[in-house]
C-alpha cells in the first residue's frame, strides 16, 4: 500500500502555537490566579475608597482644606493606595524569578520579549481599569458628604473628569515601572528598595539642592509627574498635564526597554 502526501496547500497547521493571543491569555490566567492579585488590588481600592470617605464625612467649609483641590482632596488615599499596586507590579515579574516559574515561561515562548509584553500589557488593563473604577467611586461617593461645602463638584465640572482619569493613569504608569524594575532586577526586595529609593526618596533628596535647572529637572520625575496629573486645577511648581504625561510614559517605556534587553542577553 502507498501513501501520498497532501499537497501543501491543503496542509493543516498544527493545532498548538504561540501566538499573541495565547500569551496574552496565558499571563491573563496566571495573574488572575494568584491571590496576591486581588489581596493587593482589593487593599488599594479600599484605601483609595476609606480615606475619600474620611475627608470627605470630616470635612468643614472654610476649614484648612478648602484651598486643596477637590479631586486630590478626595483621592488623598492615592498616597497609600498606589504603593500596594506598585508591590503587585513588582511581583508580577520578579515573582516569577523568586518563584523559577519564569523558566516554564520563557521554555514556552523561547523569543523571550513577548512574554515580558504581555505581562506589562495584561497588567496595565487591569491596574487602569481598577483605579479608574475606585476613582470614579470615591469621588462619587466623598460628594454625599460634600454636595453642600463650598468642595461641592460635580463630573462635569471644569478638570475633574480629567484629574480623576489622571490619577489612574498616574499609578498605572508607576506601577508600570515597578513592574520593569522587577524584570530588570529580577528580585523583589531589590526592586522594592530600588523604586522607593529611586523614584521615591531620590527626588526629594535632590529637591534640597539650591540649583534651578535641578528643580526644573525633578517636576518631571516620576511620583512628581504622577501628582501633576491628579489635579483639576494646575498646582504651583508642577509640570502641566500633558508633559507630566510625557514625562511619566518615557519614564515607564525605558524602564521596560532596560529590562527587554536584559531578558534578551541574561540567562533566566
Amino acid at each position: 500500500m502507498t501513501t501520498t502526501t497532501p499537497p501543501a496547500a491543503t496542509r493543516q497547521p498544527p493545532p498548538y502555537g504561540i501566538t499573541p493571543t495565547r500569551i496574552l491569555r496565558s499571563e491573563w490566567h496566571k495573574l488572575r490566579s494568584l491571590r496576591s492579585t486581588w489581596i493587593t488590588l482589593t487593599t488599594a481600592a479600599a484605601l483609595v475608597l476609606g480615606v475619600g470617605l474620611i475627608m470627605g464625612g470630616t470635612y468643614t467649609s472654610g476649614g484648612g482644606d478648602s484651598d486643596v483641590d477637590i479631586v486630590v482632596l478626595t483621592l488623598y488615599g492615592s498616597l497609600l493606595g498606589h504603593l500596594c499596586v506598585i508591590v503587585l507590579g513588582i511581583l508580577v515579574t520578579a515573582g516569577e524569578y523568586a518563584t523559577g516559574m519564569i523558566r516554564s515561561s520563557l521554555t514556552a515562548v523561547p523569543t523571550r520579549l513577548p512574554v515580558l509584553w504581555a505581562k506589562a500589557a495584561v497588567f496595565t488593563a487591569t491596574v487602569l481599569t481598577v483605579m479608574s473604577t475606585t476613582a470614579l467611586i470615591t469621588f462619587g461617593a466623598a460628594q454625599l458628604f460634600l454636595h453642600d461645602t463650598d468642595q461641592a463638584a460635580s463630573l462635569t465640572d471644569p478638570g475633574v473628569l480629567r484629574a480623576l482619569a489622571g490619577n489612574a493613569v498616574g499609578i498605572t504608569l508607576l506601577s508600570l515601572i515597578a513592574l520593569g524594575l522587577g524584570s530588570l532586577l529580577r528580585s523583589v526586595p531589590g526592586a522594592i528598595g530600588a523604586f522607593i529609593g529611586g523614584v521615591m526618596i531620590l527626588p526629594e533628596v535632590l529637591g534640597m539642592l539650591p540649583y534651578e535647572t535641578v528643580e526644573r529637572a525633578l517636576v518631571h520625575f516620576p511620583t512628581q509627574a504622577a501628582g501633576a496629573l491628579g489635579s483639576a486645577t494646575p498646582i504651583p511648581g508642577t509640570a502641566a498635564p500633558g508633559p507630566a504625561l510625557l514625562a511619566l510614559c518615557l519614564w515607564a517605556a525605558a524602564t521596560l526597554a532596560a529590562a527587554a534587553l536584559s531578558l534578551r542577553h541574561r540567562d533566566a
